[in-house]
């Protein structure tokens, strides 16, 4: 068991290498958040201690301390209405470049400072690739508190409030997340859906955000294109 946890994280490791490949002087970077993204901000942090001049945005307080931390220079999101690449992990990605995200809380400001920028590329070890979304992954929704019994009652008993312990959790931007098993054989479909609730104020299907996608599997990263290029 431990061998095969190695290997899963080796090969977080080599499809974040291969992301941050792309990653160029002089671009502004959405920093992802999870296991995974985090792999890409020590990698990035590393090519700027050795002189990459580069900008970044993060997309939760976990990924800005850590860059921080690591000496990459950040910008407040709230100024920048463009990034050039942004860089994060999934929790499921099929060949359609179809994603469900979230499973660290991060979906919302993730989704936005994705839909800035001019490529999006997830990274991720094989484990997180699957025939269709929706095959083991269950879809985040945030909630505005105000909201939670009426949003919950109307994603029915699909749905189960995220606890972090004895209590809800609290997403960075102070709301509430239930995660939903969903039918999703029309993806879209259900994103209209989950969009038109009221008091839900995101959901974690990337279903037109993502330009790209490094699968690492023992080692050997694959890379798609949503234009059908890949290699």
């Amino acid at each position: 068991m431990i061998g095969a946890q190695d290997n899963g994280d080796a090969d977080k490791r080599a499809a974040a290498a291969a992301a941050v490949a792309e990653v160029c002087d002089g671009m502004l970077i959405g920093l992802g958040t999870g296991s995974t993204a985090t792999h890409a901000i020590r990698l990035i942090g590393a090519r700027v201690a050795e002189g990459l001049r580069i900008r970044a945005v993060v997309t939760s307080r976990a990924s800005e301390a850590l860059s921080r931390d690591l000496g990459i220079p950040l910008l407040d999101f709230a100024d920048v209405p463009r990034v050039d690449l942004t860089i994060d992990g999934a929790d499921e990605i099929d060949a359609r470049l179809f994603a469900i995200k979230g499973a660290g809380g991060a979906m919302l400001r993730e989704k936005v400072v994705a839909a800035a920028s001019a490529r999006m590329v997830v990274i991720a070890d094989v484990s997180k690739r699957v025939d269709a979304i929706g095959a083991h992954a269950s879809v985040p929704v945030e909630i505005l508190p105000f909201a939670r019994a009426s949003v919950l009652a109307r994603l029915g008993e699909a749905a189960v409030l995220r606890m972090a312990g004895d209590s809800p959790y609290v997403t960075d931007n102070g709301n509430l997340i239930a995660d939903c098993r969903l039918d999703l054989s029309d993806p879209r479909g259900r994103a209209a859906e989950l969009a038109a609730i009221p008091g839900a104020l995101g959901h974690g299907l990337f279903l037109d955000e993502v330009d790209a996608a490094y699968i690492a599997d023992q080692g050997v990263v694959s890379r798609l294109e949503r234009d059908g290029g890949g290699g």
